[in-house]
Parts: structure tokens; C-alpha cells; sequence
């Protein structure tokens, strides 16, 4: 298990607080960059609403953010870094250049690590000399509240990186799966929209509602998912029902290689979600923030219950 790191996050939006904030709680000295001074000037106070909303006590909360330093100077901020993470918005050529220069000023024995939902991390890397310490961290929102991380290797990522920073994910609480092949949106992003696809096809198709979509799925097998994975759950049934219902149900899913027309449209109206007050569904501001609070409350009380 790693000791002590000197961790370095590039970000300090939504995932760049959440991972700093993650490594503080655990007693790593985090360093922040930001390009934009407005994130780094809140980036102390988001810390502490996360941790509050998380029932962190003041002085646990206290000490957390006494380790996070905000650095708008991106060479200070990697110039003694065991390990860098990168949280930059959703741009591979951002991202690549970021890393470009972050190979610069960093130490040559640092980790580079990429957060991303679905660019394969190859394609971020190719602009790093050394590239055997590159690796992939997908962490899942909001990143310190949610257990998982997926640790991406590339072709060239060195066995000892995929060690040390599956093991440094696990000594702060992280629960660490190895992708050992770079595919695009890697393990939970590929199963996770491909229930989305189904999901509108079946609201494009009139066979129900939105609200109905995601009734079924909240008060069926979604109770379950916590503690039963698909695959464990195809061993319980047995594959050979597993089978005969593919057999029938396969070939009526959405199988088509493009984002459905519905959703398209809805994204050219501006029906953009919660953000712009309608998507799928209709929403208020009141109806947003309900949402996330429950959100937030559920995750805080599973950890409790699993625990």
C-alpha cells in the first residue's frame, strides 16, 4: 500500500474538488490548479459543503481542507508530484495538452492519471514521451462519494503504475477495477448507456412514459444492483433461462449505432435537462435541487447500510 503521496489534481470543478477532497480526508497533501481563478477561489468552500453534506464533523472537515492548497501556477503546482490527476473538462486535445506540459515540470518518477467518462486514455497520452506512466482513472460523480474508480491501462502503462495507483485508490477508500483493455466509455459507462439507448427507444417508440422508464427500473431490479451484479444475477436465474430469454428479447432492443432522433431533437429544442428546466421531463429549479439532495441522501445512507 502507498505511504504519503504528494497529489496534484488539475481541475477544481465538480470531479477536481471531489478527488482532492478525497485524498485530504486520507491525509494527502493536494495541490489544486485551475486556469480560472473564480474555481480556486471556491474551491475550499465546496469542500467543505461536500463534506458537510457527507456528516463530516467541523474539525475532521477542518483538518481535510488544511491539506488542500489552491495553485493558479501550474508548474508549482506539479513540481514535486508523486501523481497527477487530471479532471479538465471532456476535450482530448485539452487534455493532451495539459499532460504535455505537465511533463515538463513534474518529477520523472510522477503518475499521470486521466479522469475521463469514455475517451480511451490512449488518445490522451500520446503526447507524453514516457508514456508507460500513464494510466487512466475514471472516477464516477460525485467522485467522493461514489466507491468506484476504473484504473485504464494503455498499451504502454507500466505494471508498477497500475500497482501503485490501484493500491493508493484502495488505501483511501476507493474501490479500484483494472480495465486492462482501452475501450471507449470502458466498464460501467458502456453497460450504463446501454440501458440509456433502450430506455429512450422505448419512450421514442410510445411505449411509455419517461417518469414510467424510470419507475421500473427504481422499483425493480435497480433495488438490487447495490448487491447484484448483472452477471451474478444471470448465475441466480441461471444461464440457460439467461439464454432462452436472450433468445427472445435480443433481437427487439435498440440496436442502432447512432444516438436515437428523440434524443437529438430534444437536445436542437434546448430541452436540455434540469439545467434548462425540461429534457425528458418537465423540471423546476425546486424540483432539481430535490433531486440531487435525495441523491446525495441516498448515497450518504447506502455507505451507512453496506458499512
Amino acid at each position: 500500500m502507498p505511504g504519503q503521496m504528494k497529489v496534484s489534481v488539475l481541475g477544481a470543478g465538480l470531479m477536481g474538488h471531489g478527488i482532492a477532497l478525497t485524498f485530504a480526508k486520507a491525509g494527502h497533501d493536494v495541490q489544486v490548479y485551475d486556469a480560472y481563478p473564480a474555481g480556486l477561489d471556491t474551491l475550499h468552500e465546496r469542500i467543505r459543503a461536500s463534506m458537510e453534506a457527507m456528516g463530516a464533523d467541523p474539525g475532521e472537515i477542518g483538518t481535510a481542507i488544511g491539506h488542500v492548497t489552491s495553485q493558479p501556477d501550474l508548474k508549482t503546482c506539479v513540481k514535486e508530484a508523486d501523481i497527477v490527476f487530471e479532471a479538465a473538462p471532456e476535450k482530448p486535445e485539452l487534455k493532451r495538452a495539459l499532460f504535455r506540459d505537465v511533463e515538463q515540470f513534474a518529477p520523472k518518477t510522477a503518475i499521470f492519471a486521466s479522469n475521463t467518462s469514455v475517451i480511451p486514455i490512449t488518445t490522451i497520452m500520446t503526447g507524453v514521451s514516457d508514456r508507460k506512466r500513464g494510466i487512466g482513472t475514471h472516477w464516477w460523480n460525485p467522485p467522493h462519494m461514489i466507491p468506484l474508480v476504473e484504473v485504464i491501462r494503455t498499451e504502454w502503462t507500466g505494471d508498477d503504475v497500475m500497482e501503485t495507483v490501484a493500491g493508493l485508490l484502495s488505501s483511501v477508500g476507493k474501490t479500484p477495477v483494472r480495465v486492462e483493455k482501452d475501450v471507449t466509455g470502458f466498464i460501467g459507462n458502456r453497460l450504463q448507456h446501454a440501458m440509456w439507448r433502450e430506455a429512450i427507444s422505448l419512450v421514442e417508440s410510445g411505449v411509455c412514459t419517461a417518469e414510467d422508464v424510470d419507475r421500473v427500473v427504481n422499483a425493480s431490479f435497480g433495488r438490487r444492483l447495490s448487491v447484484l451484479g448483472p452477471l451474478t444475477n444471470a448465475d441466480l436465474v441461471g444461464t440457460d433461462l439467461t439464454l432462452a430469454i436472450h433468445e427472445i428479447v435480443l433481437p427487439d432492443l435498440d440496436n442502432r449505432p447512432e444516438p436515437s432522433p428523440y434524443l437529438r431533437k430534444l437536445v436542437e429544442d434546448g430541452k436540455l435537462g434540469m439545467k434548462s428546466g425540461e429534457g425528458f421531463m418537465s423540471w423546476t429549479a425546486e424540483e432539481a435541487d430535490e433531486t440531487r439532495r435525495r441523491v446525495s441522501g441516498h448515497l450518504r445512507d447506502l455507505e451507512r447500510i453496506l458499512d
